[in-house]
């Protein structure tokens, strides 16, 4: 491990912020994230797959009345986030170190009103699609976390992982579907108000569409 990446992990074990392995929160925290975290009654969104939660923090600053979770596995991409938020002295915001695999054990069916999956690695190759984060038995698990009517949303600039998910979502009865293969171009832009990930600032720079979808959730399968 590099120095580095260690003042991170070291900066996570410190921080209220973050939820990790070795805090009490980590074995307390299942539907009990507004009572024992928050301390407030505000809706819950997550940001699954965080990387180092530009998004996750930039609606934490746009919505101060909705409480924001970046949930990635990555203790030294979180760090970043963590401090970010910090920084602007956000206590709407935390995140949550786990694999998203296991994303039940942190929260009670119904206790989240929003979720966004922004710019996944797409997992190409045939053998890799139940790790894409839209597979079916991923869209179960938001099913069953979001309350009825909670929403869905994608960003991606993989046409095919988007085709892939816009499939999905329909095979599993989602509900009010909206997508776009041109975000910046589509009146849906106005949903993300702009903020956009390091990455997705590359690909737009590039020349490269942002393909987006949202539906409605919420029905335990």
């Amino acid at each position: 491990m590099t120095r580095r990446k260690h003042q991170f992990f070291l900066h996570n074990a410190d921080s209220e912020n973050v939820i990790e392995v070795g805090k009490p929160l980590y074995k307390t925290i299942k539907g009990r994230w507004r009572t024992d975290y928050f301390h407030n009654d505000n809706p819950i969104v997550l940001e699954l797959a965080c990387g180092k939660g530009e998004y996750t923090v930039g609606l934490g600053s746009a919505f101060p009345d909705r409480n924001f979770i970046g949930v990635d596995i990555k203790g030294d991409r979180i760090a970043r986030g963590s401090k970010i938020a910090q920084r602007l002295g956000l206590a709407n915001v935390g995140f949550l170190r786990t694999d998203i695999n296991y994303i039940q054990e942190f929260f009670a069916a119904g206790e989240v009103n929003e979720i966004w999956i922004t710019f996944p690695d797409p997992q190409p190759r045939p053998k890799q699609e139940k790790h894409r984060l839209t597979h079916p038995r991923f869209l179960a698990i938001y099913k069953q976390l979001l309350k009825p009517g909670g929403t869905l949303h994608l960003k991606t600039d993989s046409p095919e992982l988007f085709a892939y998910s816009l499939e999905q979502v329909r095979s599993v009865g989602c509900q009010d579907i909206q997508s776009t293969t041109d975000l910046y171009q589509s009146s849906l832009n106005q949903i993300h108000l702009g903020i956009k990930t390091k990455y997705e600032q590359l690909f737009f720079d590039k020349g490269f569409t942002i393909n987006y979808l949202q539906c409605k959730m919420g029905a335990i399968l």
